[in-house]
């Protein structure tokens, strides 16, 4: 599968769940991947997991691991904060996702009407009730069951690439629980 290819993807945060998700998606349709982790530890693991078309870097190695003039087409960040501090390697016409669960709607908006001159996408996916290795009996939401990292990702992916005349969302990926 090859629908990323010709892309360079930049995901900043979880390693472990949403963010590795997103990771592993973007490798199988042929991205070039740069994804942080935070101990030499989990970096090695990752690689080993993603192979050679995904980069593992400590967070604070990103744009030196792009190299000289590096874009990024697609960023996944956890926080309006992080994404900012690589916006200026993001391609005009490129696309930010916030993956984190509480990313305030009026943040994204701001975000987005601020890089809409430059043809750059932003919005969020907001999980909630994802399942977590070892997690506890929460509450389940009125699908009936707990989503998982991969759904969130799929969603994230999708504002990314696909919903390509969309900007300032928020989505809840939460089996219906912020349903009015």
């Amino acid at each position: 599968m090859t629908k990323y290819a010709g892309r360079t993807a930049v995901v900043v945060g979880d390693a472990t769940g949403i963010g590795l998700a997103i990771a592993k998606r973007l490798v199988e349709g042929g991205a070039q991947v740069v994804l942080t982790a935070r101990t030499a530890e989990e970096r090695r693991r990752l690689c080993a997991e993603l192979g050679s078309t995904a980069r593992v870097v400590a967070p604070s190695d990103v744009t030196a691991c792009l190299g000289p003039g590096g874009e990024i087409d697609l960023l996944f960040a956890e926080t309006v904060a992080t994404a900012r501090r690589l916006l200026s390697g993001l391609r005009d016409g490129g696309a930010v996702v916030l993956t984190a669960p509480g990313p305030p709607s009026a943040a994204v908006h701001a975000l987005a009407t601020e890089l809409v001159s430059r043809g750059i996408r932003v919005n969020a996916v907001a999980p909630g009730c994802i399942e977590a290795p070892g997690g506890s009996g929460a509450p389940l939401p009125p699908l009936g069951r707990l989503g998982a990292a991969e759904e969130v990702a799929r969603a994230a992916l999708f504002l990314a690439t696909d919903a390509t005349f969309t900007t300032g969302v928020r989505l809840p990926v939460d089996g219906g629980l912020s349903r009015p």
